[in-house]
């Protein structure tokens, strides 16, 4: 009697030895770090799985206690976690800590340690870019975790002015007032959405760290046309989303003449260094790209 194999040429035999790594999120059917993350563990042929775990707010704490109890090595962590998990970690970098905001988790004896890895991540496809930051006004769009690394990467930058926005009044005066007792120094005002066709006046550098226009609700952008058009010439608009590629948000801000960046670079990036965390070795950014642009049906 003939079995057909659990496997094919091109897919990975799983054992009891596989070792475990993942990505929390809620939702996390839209994300595409296992596209990427197992191109690389492939490539470089270790064993080693990386699996998406839909994890709701509520059992996050009982989630992380059974992913650690059953051994797994590691795993990154998306909206909406990134900031209610800290205080369940065992251990937090300084760079996270300053931050407010854990994207990436590795496993020690004592439980749980938390970095931030988004702030590399968004810096990427920047600093390839020769723009006097010093004289630059970035309006950041959401105070989520996103927002941390996107306002702690700025000041990275040099960035002279950043303006974040959000909804609430009370959430954005708490969003100022936690970068006062932070390491980090920023120049930094917040904003309703009231303000926000004023502040696109002087945007050299807008950039997207809400979840609106992210997968499915795809005709969804946080800017409209109408605003779009108030940038400066030669603005750069940067979306952290990168399902869908392009995004509606993105669509606009070409066709008002911006330089459009989307956030398959920073997803690459922060993943990378995410997977040299937990296999201690070098990893291969340029295969975690292509296999994303491959996925996606992009062009080379």
């Amino acid at each position: 009697m003939q079995y057909n194999s659990i496997t094919t040429q091109n897919s990975k035999i799983i054992t009891g030895k596989t070792k475990l790594l993942g990505v929390i999120g809620y939702p996390v059917e839209h994300s595409l770090s296992p596209v990427m993350h197992n191109a690389a563990i492939a490539f470089l042929g270790v064993d080693y799985i990386y699996l998406p775990l839909p994890v709701s707010p509520a059992d996050l704490p009982t989630v992380l206690a059974g992913l650690y109890a059953i051994g797994f090595l590691g795993f990154n962590v998306t909206i909406p976690h990134k900031q209610a998990i800290i205080p369940l970690l065992a251990e937090v970098s300084p760079v996270a800590q300053a931050v407010g905001a854990v994207n990436t988790v590795y496993r020690t004896p004592n439980g749980w340690a938390g970095m931030n890895t988004d702030i590399q991540g968004f810096l990427a496809p920047l600093l390839k870019l020769e723009r006097d930051w010093g004289q630059t006004t970035a309006v950041i769009l959401g105070i989520g975790g996103a927002s941390r690394a996107v306002v702690a990467g700025c000041a990275q930058l040099g960035i002279r002015q950043i303006c974040v926005v959000g909804r609430a009044r009370y959430k954005l005066a708490a969003f100022q007032q936690s970068w006062l007792h932070s390491s980090i120094s920023v120049n930094l005002s917040t904003h309703t959405l009231e303000e926000l066709p004023h502040l696109l006046c002087q945007a050299q550098l807008l950039v997207n760290a809400t979840p609106v226009g992210m997968y499915p609700k795809v005709d969804e952008t946080p800017v409209t046309a109408a605003e779009m058009a108030h940038l400066p010439e030669g603005a750069i608009v940067y979306d952290l989303i990168y399902t869908p590629n392009p995004t509606l948000f993105l669509q606009i801000a070409a066709e008002c003449g911006a330089y459009a960046i989307d956030g398959l670079e920073m997803l690459v990036q922060q993943g990378a260094a995410a997977l040299e965390i937990w296999l201690q070795q070098p990893v291969p950014a340029d295969v975690m790209r292509q296999s994303l642009r491959h996925y996606l049906g992009l062009t080379p």
